[in-house]
């Protein structure tokens, strides 16, 4: 197995240099300065990423990594644990939100099977099991330590091939019934936030549902004892082994200087254990949305990233993640294409008497 200090090591800070030639051609460009927001800020960054005064946005991929979870036996989701398997088939036919919304966004959608309960029989979806699902976590650590490594470098061997095929825009996405049960036990630890302010209602439970959902979670964290100082710990006791596989997309991402796309709060668990892990892959996460998942906007702020879209979502797949891939490209397009005031022969002064 490869070594996990070799990745976090080839992580670097953002091009300074190139950032701040990105910000002075943005104050040169035929608009008022800061006028296009957002859009200017992922430019910059972008700039900071790439190395680059002028990013360019090509191949755009979303990554899905499915895998099942063990606590599903404690009744924690509205679906049963097949539908995981399933959706998988699902994607790989083209027929879910992610691949109409990737088709739109012109990105490809890539299946990754990294812990799916069952034999997935697709030449659609990279075979890379690491074990069939999760244990309960109620019972004991949901994988073993090794295994949870695994998964972290089957995400970090998926984005590095795809990076080799011209990659340069990387979505995060996710499928595994039981996974925001994992999800917030995770982001409890790990951020040190109250279990009961981040436990959302994931598929849509009922009161009744809910309330076993967060007494299962408690389980597992007593049973546990996971510790918040070690992220691999969190990880293996009380993760997942999408979760794991997605933290390795992500920094496989940064060591490869390549803007990855945070979807939802599946992706933020996933994003929060990369950070713990190589606090510098936060510099190049960008978080596309706002889920409607309760402790969402506690995850993202306890990684540092600031959603740029809210539509009330809380699909997972990556399907938040893809619709941005839009905005960032275009966030790019205007640093390329837009004619700053000298060479489109526009007068950048304001005149006196407006002023007055």
């Amino acid at each position: 197995m490869r070594d996990l200090d070799e990745i976090v090591l080839g992580i670097t800070d953002l091009d300074a240099e190139h950032m701040k030639a990105a910000q002075e051609r943005q104050n040169t460009l035929t608009k008022p300065a800061g006028s296009l927001g957002i859009l200017e800020q992922i430019s910059i960054r972008l700039a900071g990423m790439q190395g680059t005064t002028r990013p360019v946005i090509g191949k755009k991929t979303v990554i899905v990594m499915a895998g099942d979870h063990g606590i599903t036996e404690e009744g924690v989701s509205a679906y049963p644990a097949d539908v995981t398997a399933q959706m998988v088939y699902n994607f790989a036919a083209g027929g879910a939100a992610v691949n109409v919304l990737a088709k739109q966004a012109e990105a490809n959608v890539v299946v990754v099977d990294v812990g799916v309960n069952q034999v997935i029989d697709s030449k659609q979806v990279i075979a890379k099991k690491v074990r069939p699902g999760t244990a309960n976590m109620t019972k004991g650590p949901a994988m073993t330590r090794d295994e949870a490594l695994a998964a972290i470098f089957v995400g970090v061997e998926i984005a590095e091939e795809v990076i080799a095929k011209g990659a340069s825009l990387i979505a995060t996405g996710d499928m595994g019934i039981g996974n925001t049960s994992a999800s917030s036990a995770i982001i409890s630890i790990l951020g040190s936030i109250e279990l009961k302010d981040i436990v959302g209602r994931g598929t849509g439970v009922d009161d009744e549902g809910f309330d076993r959902k967060l007494l299962a979670i408690r389980k597992a964290i007593d049973v546990n004892k996971p510790d918040s100082q070690d992220p691999l710990d969190v990880l293996h006791k009380v993760g997942g082994l999408e979760i794991a596989g997605l933290s390795g997309v992500i920094m496989a991402c940064a060591r490869r200087r390549t803007p990855v796309v945070i979807d939802g709060f599946i992706s933020s668990a996933a994003a929060l254990v990369a950070a713990k892990i190589a606090p510098k892959s936060v510099n190049y996460m960008i978080a596309s949305h706002l889920s409607a998942e309760s402790g969402h906007s506690l995850a993202l702020a306890e990684v540092g990233l600031t959603p740029m879209l809210h539509m009330n979502m809380r699909l997972g797949e990556g399907s938040g993640a893809v619709i941005a891939m839009n905005i960032i490209h275009s966030a790019a397009k205007l640093m390329q294409d837009m004619a700053t005031f000298e060479e489109a022969s526009v007068s950048e002064e304001i005149p006196v008497e407006k002023i007055k």
